[in-house]
């Protein structure tokens, strides 16, 4: 499927001008043309902002062998890769006065580039839009604020050192200049804000913000690790995505809140598909017949969609069962649903599921569209997501049920043979992806630890 640009010269030059008399209005000298890797580590060059119609248009050129996945060559007509902006995500970065983003797609000879992780989800929702349906997303994104201090990571906070830290009312002001100003950034970009809160280890914290259409959640979560970034660094923190910094600590995930719509019968308004009609919820997990279709196909695809929401070799000592400081790890174990049970994979909802699977290091572009393709292969083979889980499955585990990947290398394996996720992928992005992370495995594989040293050099 060959996507053009954003919007046609004679649809978007309105618009256009608007956003041209807006960035003069604020002062805006330069932007940040934001592309996405492989890895979802945003990328991208400064240009001045007398360039704004040729970023959107044609776009700014980048060495494509330069940037992580894309597979592409050194030299010749497809080795430069083309960041085109979308002229709905230009925003303004009151942490950086006289600068805004924009966010982009890649393009390569012309054409939207097939291993580009915006365009990837782009192809995914276009499969939804050939069905009249929408997917929306709430990302909860977890991070940690963290200092390098005497040779080791730490919390910023050092003073942030109780066994539960959940909601902690000492901790949270101490950082609510940070907050604060993270807070505030969002929202100069239109989004509503919902809550802040302590999460359940030092140092670690959650800001909520309302869904979204499926693409424009990811780009709002590039857009908030940019700011978090900036913020953090302005006041000596690192904030940190890594899945699972301290052993004896919950990780943090990136939890997915899911919806399916489609436009109302009478034309006005949508609907949410996933809300069961009378009747309809027998199963007690709140959704419709085709929601648990969905869910069925998401939890048949796990062990593959490990390989997308859990992309680090740390990413699965999170999932690892077994208690924290806290009591508990929130993260799953084995591929289970059930009704507002935060200890399964699908934690289902009244007209939504909440997918606790990703991690805070997962590309929300990739994860997204892998999770899109799988619920709708659920729905295609009207699978059935089995029994409602209520037990506390960390304390009473069932034996019985599939279990997550252990290891990086069981995900990538298990990615290796399911046809429908790499589809969502694409061959060119598939491929890289494999290639990337099987070296990430190997190179893990290879390490010696300080605790294999401190085990094993005088043991025998």
């Amino acid at each position: 499927m060959v996507l053009t640009s954003p919007l046609p010269t004679d649809v978007c030059d309105p618009l256009l001008s608007y956003q041209e008399h807006r960035l003069q209005t604020h002062g805006i000298h330069t932007l940040l043309a934001q592309f996405t890797d492989v890895f979802g580590v945003p990328k991208g060059k400064y240009v001045p902002v007398t360039q704004l119609r040729t970023l959107l248009h044609q776009g700014v050129g980048f060495s494509g062998a330069s940037v992580s996945g894309t597979g592409l060559p050194r030299s010749g007509p497809r080795a430069e890769l083309y960041a085109r902006g979308d002229i709905d995500g230009i925003q303004l970065m009151p942490w950086q006065p006289g600068y805004a983003r924009v966010v982009c797609s890649g393009y390569v000879a012309g054409e939207a580039f097939d291993a580009c992780p915006r365009q990837t989800l782009q192809r995914a929702e276009a499969a939804l839009a050939a069905r009249g349906w929408t997917l929306k997303t709430g990302i909860e994104p977890e991070f940690f604020l963290l200092k390098h201090q005497a040779g080791r990571w730490q919390a910023a906070d050092a003073a942030d050192q109780l066994d539960k830290p959940s909601y902690d009312l000492k901790s949270l002001p101490r950082q609510a200049d940070f907050l604060h100003a993270l807070r505030s950034a969002l929202e100069s970009w239109g989004l509503d804000v919902l809550q802040i809160d302590h999460e359940d280890a030092p140092g670690q914290y959650e800001v909520n913000f309302a869904f979204d259409q499926a693409l424009r959640s990811a780009d709002h979560l590039l857009g908030f690790k940019l700011a978090a970034h900036a913020l953090a660094e302005a006041r000596g923190m690192v904030c940190s995505w890594m899945p699972k910094p301290f052993a004896d600590q919950p990780g943090s995930g990136q939890h997915f809140h899911v919806s399916l719509w489609a436009p109302a019968p009478q034309g006005f308004g949508s609907v949410n598909l996933f809300e069961p009609a009378d009747g309809e919820d027998d199963a007690g997990t709140g959704l419709s017949a085709l929601g648990r279709q969905f869910v069925a196909g998401v939890l048949a695809h796990s062990a593959a969609l490990c390989a997308l929401a859990a992309p680090t070799v740390n990413s699965y000592k999170r999932l690892a069962a077994g208690a924290s400081r806290s009591g508990t790890s929130w993260a799953p174990a084995t591929a289970h649903h059930g009704p507002n049970n935060r200890t399964c994979t699908v934690r289902t909802l009244p007209g939504r599921f909440e997918w606790r699977l990703p991690d805070a290091s997962a590309n929300p572009y990739l994860v997204t569209a892998g999770l899109i393709a799988a619920g709708l292969d659920g729905i295609d083979r009207q699978l059935d997501p089995g029994p409602a889980c209520t037990a506390d499955l960390y304390t009473q585990p069932d034996l019985h049920a599939p279990p997550l990947p252990a290891s990086l290398g069981e995900a990538l394996a298990a990615l290796a043979q399911d046809d429908v996720v790499q589809r969502a992928l694409g061959a060119t992005l598939s491929a890289e992806f494999l290639r990337l992370k099987r070296a990430e495995w190997q190179e893990f594989q290879h390490h010696v630890s300080d605790w294999e040293r401190a085990r094993y050099a005088a043991a025998f």
